[in-house]
């Protein structure tokens, strides 16, 4: 793997952490439906959450409740203690995965570029969801906002586009 190659790579682990501190489900949702995308060609592939219909199953239903249940005005706080912790185990699950697409096993630094990503997410996320809903945007719209950049942002970190 060239170096190049691994600093994509790697650049993709961390905004997949950053789009984890946004919506912890989704990133793991779209490797769960690219598990069989063979221009991946990744080791996650074959790990039991990505290669058994249950592991996909979960995962996909995780990320859709999230997506619903974070417009309802009673959800927890993403940077509540147990929010954050959700998140930066999702974020660097996420990244280690994604490290260990090509031919040298990045999967600990996917980790923890993951886990950080999840943290700057999260706080960048509840920041600016503050903001447009401050500056009078209903937050359900900005919610519906950031759920379109998250999973479009999954997608292509994930294809690597």
């Amino acid at each position: 793997m060239s170096k190049q190659h691994e600093q994509h790579t790697l650049v993709r682990t961390l905004a997949l952490g950053v789009l984890s501190g946004g919506r912890s489900g989704t990133p793991l949702a779209v490797l769960a439906l690219n598990h069989d995308n063979k221009a991946l060609k990744g080791d996650w592939q074959q790990w039991k959450a990505f290669s058994t219909p249950l592991g996909r199953g979960l995962l996909v239903a995780s990320a859709i409740g999230e997506l619903i249940g974070d417009k309802s005005p009673k959800a927890p706080a993403r940077i509540s203690p147990m929010g954050l912790v959700g998140r930066i185990g999702a974020g660097a699950f996420a990244g280690a995965a994604l490290g260990t697409t090509g031919s040298r096993d990045l999967r600990i630094e996917g980790a923890i570029l993951g886990g950080v990503g999840a943290v700057v997410g999260s706080f960048a996320g509840w920041a600016a969801r503050k903001l447009l809903s401050s500056s009078g945007l209903p937050d359900p719209v900005g919610a519906l906002a950031e759920d379109a950049a998250v999973i479009a942002g999954s997608v292509r970190a994930v294809s690597g586009s």
